[in-house]
């Protein structure tokens, strides 16, 4: 696939060449002194569909687990709430959103500076390392005495968990071409939906633990799901992979074709290896990043609010909180597939923004019902939370990934995805505060915010996917060509600022 292939209007055939084309390969050509052929044309199917294979089975099902395990150790919390946390620590008033929101404050402190350390080391030690830390940190909670040991614990939780999602995106992001990357990120998303799932499921079983060896259940809730993502982490420190120059699990030949590979979509001109001031200047003065900052914020408090209080919810429809816990499984469970479905869609026809404003339609009519649920009937509303999950987890990961897309070059990508996150998470402050126990069961502020953010962030997709169109117009008549005649130094460093990257919409 060449660079500019991501945009289908903009596709052509290996062996056609428009003037503009040829000027700015023959630029190229002068500065770097490399060979003008595509690196596409001597590359094997057979042995490209042999690596992708490799790079599928090494690399995500361990990232898989670490992420599944992430996400159950930050909301297991939920489920301890009706197991009888409130009552053995006095979480009256609101305390249990302090709980909440005091994570955050770390998560979304540190995801900038745990990008910035995790290049400069090995992602395998790196990210295992926090896993072990907060894995204790969990178990921890399953000891506590106090309201205030809760909250100190839930902070250092977010210090450990903030670099694992920005730094899993950015690793990952190194291997693939732009349009196969969607279906792994939400395949890897998807880990949240069954980490959801299974704590539904694992707390139900956990419930029959309530009194062993003197233990309420919603201790054991933290006791052994921590425990279990601390030996997962020891094993991870093995399995993770590490940079592609860094990783031993390809061959020489197969590294080579991997780097041939992205050099065909454009992540071999298009590099940004110096961070430095002219580095600095791209990209925080690129809009990619503040739009897909504002997206993944709006849709993504959908999702954490969602998570944080579903079992809330689910008990407020009149199951008991064993049964409000199996109920939230088949909810998780119809969002993976609809998440996944639209992921494979989505890379098979090149296109985000249509998926994003799919997930935003579907999640709108689901608050719609929950907004007027007077008088309508409990499988009615528990309908509506399936449109609002389903909705909420199509766009989500489609959001990570489509800023992944459209940033090129090591430091752009480590920023990028690491600023995304961090502004994105504002959405777990907000989805940790809207739903208030004196408006249960309607909870109208939970709702309704959470619709309003939603649309923001639909608005913002809209404005993103206006103005990257623009710009692959502009760059197709040749409006870029003269930041060709900029220094060497900076032609080489610009990163999808360079004229002949091309965006996916």
């Amino acid at each position: 696939m060449s660079t500019r292939g991501d945009d289908p209007g903009a596709e052509k055939s290996s062996g056609e060449m428009n003037p503009i084309n040829t000027t700015i390969i023959d630029v190229e050509s002068k500065l770097s002194e490399k060979e003008n052929d595509s690196p596409s044309a001597h590359i094997d199917p057979a042995a490209e569909k042999r690596l992708l294979w490799k790079l599928d089975l090494t690399i995500f099902p361990i990232l898989y687990i670490v992420y599944m395990m992430s996400f159950l150790d930050r909301i297991n919390i939920s489920n301890a709430r009706i197991q009888g946390l409130p009552k053995d620590i006095d979480l009256s008033g609101n305390r249990f959103n302090i709980a909440l929101f005091v994570y955050f404050i770390p998560y979304i402190l540190l995801e900038v500076p745990s990008n910035m350390l995790i290049r400069r080391v090995r992602p395998s030690w790196y990210l295992g390392g926090l896993m072990f830390c907060w894995g204790i940190i969990n178990m921890c909670m399953g000891f506590i005495k106090t309201y205030e040991a809760l909250v100190v614990l839930r902070f250092f939780l977010g210090v450990f968990e903030a670099g694992v999602l920005p730094g899993i995106i950015y690793l990952t992001s190194m291997y693939y071409k732009r349009h196969e990357y969607q279906t792994r990120m939400s395949f890897l998303f998807s880990s949240t939906l069954v980490g959801g799932a299974f704590g539904g499921l694992l707390a139900y079983g956990i419930a029959h633990l309530d009194g062993q060896k003197g233990y309420a259940a919603w201790r054991w809730i933290f006791i052994i799901e921590g425990a279990i993502t601390a030996v997962i982490a020891l094993v991870s420190i093995f399995l993770i992979v590490d940079w592609p120059e860094q990783c031993q699990f390809l061959s020489t030949s197969e590294k080579d074709l991997l780097k041939r590979r992205l050099a065909a979509d454009g992540n071999e001109t298009c590099r940004m290896d110096n961070l430095n001031g002219f580095a600095y200047k791209l990209i925080f003065s690129d809009y990619k990043i503040w739009l897909g900052s504002l997206i993944y914020m709006g849709i993504g408090t959908t999702g954490y609010a969602t998570t944080f209080f579903m079992p809330t919810i689910l008990l407020e429809f009149q199951w008991t909180a064993a049964s409000a816990q199996v109920h939230t499984i088949p909810v998780y469970v119809v969002s993976a597939a609809g998440m996944l479905l639209a992921a494979w869609a989505s890379d098979r026809l090149k296109q985000r923004y249509v998926f994003i404003l799919l997930g935003s339609i579907i999640a709108t009519i689901g608050y719609g019902i929950l907004l007027g649920q007077a008088g309508l009937s409990r499988d009615t509303k528990y309908a509506a939370v399936f449109l609002i999950c389903l909705g909420g987890y199509i766009a989500t990961p489609i959001a990570l990934a489509w800023l992944a897309n459209n940033v090129s070059g090591h430091w752009k990508r480590s920023f990028g995805s690491g600023l995304q996150i961090t502004l994105g998470n504002i959405a777990g402050i907000i989805g940790a505060n809207i739903f208030l126990t004196t408006e249960q069961p309607r909870y109208p502020t939970g709702y309704g915010t959470a619709f309003g953010m939603l649309w923001m962030g639909t608005l913002a997709a809209t404005a993103m996917y206006f103005l990257m169109r623009r710009e692959n117009l502009k760059r197709d008549a040749g409006e870029r060509d003269s930041r060709l005649n900029q220094p060497v130094e900076e032609v080489s460093n610009m990163g999808d600022h360079h004229p002949s990257f091309r965006f996916t919409l």
